[in-house]
C-alpha cells in the first residue's frame, strides 16, 4: 500500500498531540488530485530517497534525500509533485514537547538539509518516533521531538536560492503556458547558461527535465477526461504534431496517450 505525501482535507486534527506515518509513494502525481492542506499542528516531512515539491505559504520548496520541511500551524500547503518518494510526515503540538520554546523559531516554512551523518542519525530517528507512536510510547515522543528541534537551525535559508524557486514555482503553476528555456530565462531577466547552471546545481535535473515533468503531468490530467481529444491534449502541452506527443508520452510513462486513457477509465 502506498502512502502519499499529502494530507486528506477531511479529516480532524485537532485533538492529535503528535502524529506520524512514513512514506511510500512512487511515480508523479496529478496536480489535480492533492488538496490544499491547513493543519492546526506544526507539520513536517522528511525525505529519505527520492523527492518532493511541496507549496507552502506561496514557496515552493524541492525536498532531496536528508531534506526536512517543517510548516506551521495553519499554514497552507500542498504537494506539486513527488516521484520514487519515502520518508516521514507528520504533525505535532506545543503539548507534545517538553520545552516549547524552539517553536519561537517556526514562524515560517523552515527547510533545512542533514548531509552525511547527520541524514542517517536523522533517518533513524523518525523511525524511531514512528515505532514510539505505534506503541504509544509518550516519553519517547517527546524526548524524540526535542531531539529533532534541537538539530533545526534558527534563521536557516533555504536550500535553494530565489532564482530556482520562481522557476518551480513559474514551471508548475497551472495558470501559466508551458515555456521554452529562453523564455523562462527572459522572464527571470538572466542568461539561458545561467538559469540552466541554476536549476541542474540546486535541483539536479536540467529546465528541460523540469519542463518534461510538467508537461506529463498536465497531459495525465486532461487525458483522464475522455472528453477531450488526444490532439488537443497535445496542443494543450505545447505539442502540437500528436504523432511526437504520443512518442514522448510513452518515453515519460511507458505508455501511449490511448493506453493511459483506457487505464484511466477502468
Amino acid at each position: 500500500m502506498q502512502t502519499k505525501p499529502h494530507w486528506k482535507p477531511d479529516i480532524d486534527y485537532s485533538s492529535c498531540r503528535f502524529i506520524i506515518r512514513r512514506l511510500d509513494a512512487s511515480n508523479q502525481v496529478k496536480t489535480a488530485e492533492i488538496p490544499v492542506a491547513r493543519l492546526p499542528m506544526i507539520g513536517f516531512i522528511y525525505v529519505t530517497s527520492g523527492e518532493v515539491l511541496v507549496e507552502a505559504d506561496g514557496n515552493p520548496y524541492l525536498c532531496q534525500p536528508g531534506h526536512v520541511l517543517i510548516i506551521p500551524a495553519q499554514c497552507p500547503f500542498s504537494i506539486c509533485y513527488y516521484h520514487d518518494t519515502t520518508g516521514y510526515t507528520g504533525g505535532f503540538n506545543a503539548s507534545a514537547l517538553t520545552d516549547a520554546r524552539a517553536l519561537r523559531y517556526i514562524t515560517a516554512p523552515l527547510h533545512q538539509a542533514f548531509w552525511f551523518d547527520e541524514g542517517v542519525f536523522m533517518s533513524e530517528l523518525f523511525n524511531m518516533l514512528l515505532i514510539s507512536f505505534e506503541k504509544k510510547d509518550l516519553v519517547f515522543i517527546e524526548k524524540g521531538l526535542d531531539l529533532f528541534l534541537s538539530r533545526i537551525k534558527s534563521g536557516q535559508s533555504p536550500v535553494i536560492p530565489d532564482t530556482v524557486n520562481r522557476f518551480l514555482e513559474s514551471v508548475f503553476n497551472p495558470d501559466n503556458d508551458i515555456k521554452t528555456l529562453s523564455s523562462y530565462a527572459v522572464q527571470a531577466g538572466i542568461s539561458e547558461n545561467y538559469l540552466s547552471r541554476q536549476i541542474k546545481q540546486h535541483t539536479g535535473r536540467s529546465v528541460g527535465a523540469w519542463i518534461d515533468i510538467v508537461r506529463t503531468i498536465r497531459a495525465k490530467k486532461l487525458l483522464a477526461d475522455s472528453s477531450v481529444s488526444i490532439i488537443d491534449v497535445a496542443a494543450a502541452v505545447g505539442l502540437d504534431d500528436q504523432s511526437y506527443f504520443a512518442r514522448f508520452f510513452k518515453r515519460q510513462t511507458g505508455m501511449t496517450p490511448s493506453e493511459f486513457r483506457k487505464v484511466m477509465q477502468g
